[in-house]
């Protein structure tokens, strides 16, 4: 579990694993994308995930994107991390745990990121 204090911004982890993830109150079972102000739910990425699958967090304009892929790190296919790379918005693959504790602090700092997390 993460700390229960309260951040500057709207949306932060209290917790994150494979089957689920705590956002501030919202316990979420699918995947979604969120950013420090914003939280889309309708995220349904394709397995495996396509260069495309990340077109709405691209559309978010962040520096670097996190993405969370359950339990374990999974690399995505080379074409997804070419596809961020080519628009200069770095992709930071890690497990969901660690992946929410990354946002949690680069949020913290006023950076511009995205997390998406392959959740269920």
């Amino acid at each position: 579990m993460f700390s229960l204090e309260r951040p500057d911004f709207e949306y932060f982890f209290r917790a994150a694993s494979g089957r689920s993830c705590l956002l501030g109150n919202r316990e979420l079972f699918r995947p979604f994308l969120v950013t420090p102000t914003q939280l889309i739910e309708t995220w349904a990425p394709s397995n495996p995930l396509s260069a495309t699958d990340l077109d709405v967090a691209l559309a978010l304009e962040p520096e670097v994107i996190i993405l969370g892929t359950g339990d374990t790190q999974v690399f995505p296919p080379a074409a997804v991390m070419a596809h961020c790379l080519s628009r200069r918005i770095g992709l930071e693959v890690m497990n969901n745990a660690s992946a929410a504790r990354t946002f949690n602090i680069l949020a913290g700092e006023g950076r511009r990121v995205a997390a998406a997390l392959l959740v269920g």
